[in-house]
C-alpha cells in the first residue's frame, strides 16, 4: 500500500499552516513549523508569487495531507463528489470526514490521523461489531465505531481518550468515554468540517 515516507513536518512548511499532523507535539516548541516556517529545500527563504493554477493546487495538497490520501484516490473521491446532488466541494470534504481513521481522530482516540490510521490498520477498532482494519472505510449514519475488547486496555488510547474534551467532538459524533466507543449521529456537513480549506479552489482545479 502506497503512503508518504518522508517528514510529515515538510507538509506542514510546504504549506504554510499548521495542519496538526504529529498531534501533541505540534503545540510544543518541538514544533518544526514553529522553528522553521518557511518552506523546505535551499530556496524555501525565497517569496514566492503564486499562479492562480498554483493557490488551487495548493489547496488540493493541502486537503490530500490533512486527511492522508493521496492522489489516485483523491481524484476517486472528488469523482464520486461530482456524481452527487449538491455542492461538489461539500459533498468531498463530507466524504473525507467520513474516512474510519479520520473518525477514530475526531472522537479523540489518536491525538492525530496519521495515529488513527496505524491503529485501524493493526484491528484495534471495530464498526457495527464487526472488525475494520480499511482507514479509508466510510462510517454511515447510526454506525457504532468501537476499540474491540482485546485492546481497550492499550495505554496509548486510553491516554489520548481521558484527554478528550466532549465539547470537541463535533456535533455528528458522539462519544461515550467509559464504553470507548462513538456513534455517528447524521452525516457530516460543511460546518462539521475544523480544517480550513477552500474547498472550491479544488472544484476550480478540477474543472480546468
Amino acid at each position: 500500500m502506497a503512503r508518504y515516507r518522508d517528514s510529515v513536518c515538510k507538509q506542514c512548511r510546504r504549506e504554510g499552516l499548521k495542519l496538526f499532523l504529529k498531534g501533541d507535539r505540534c503545540t510544543t516548541d518541538k514544533c518544526s513549523f514553529e522553528k522553521r516556517g518557511y518552506p523546505p529545500g535551499q530556496h524555501g527563504l525565497r517569496r514566492t508569487k503564486f499562479s492562480e493554477y498554483g493557490i488551487q493546487l495548493r489547496e488540493k495538497q493541502k486537503a490530500k495531507r490533512v486527511y492522508g490520501v493521496l492522489e489516485k484516490q483523491f481524484s476517486l473521491y472528488f469523482k464520486k463528489a461530482d456524481r452527487m446532488k449538491g455542492v461538489t466541494g461539500e459533498n468531498l470534504l463530507s466524504f473525507l470526514e467520513q474516512r474510519l481513521d479520520n473518525v477514530v481522530y475526531r472522537l479523540g482516540f489518536a491525538p492525530s490521523r496519521n495515529s488513527a490510521r496505524q491503529l485501524v490498520r493493526h484491528n484495534h477498532f471495530t464498526v457495527n461489531g464487526k472488525k475494520v482494519n480499511i482507514p479509508s472505510f466510510s462510517v454511515k449514519q447510526g454506525d457504532v465505531v468501537e476499540v474491540k475488547l482485546e485492546s481497550q486496555d492499550m495505554k496509548f488510547v486510553n491516554e489520548n481518550i481521558n484527554k478528550q474534551d466532549l465539547k470537541l467532538v463535533p456535533q455528528w459524533l458522539e462519544l461515550d468515554k467509559n464504553k470507548l466507543k462513538g456513534t455517528v449521529q447524521s452525516l457530516p456537513t460543511r460546518d462539521d468540517v475544523s480544517v480550513m480549506i477552500q474547498e472550491q479552489l479544488i472544484v476550480e482545479l478540477y474543472s480546468r
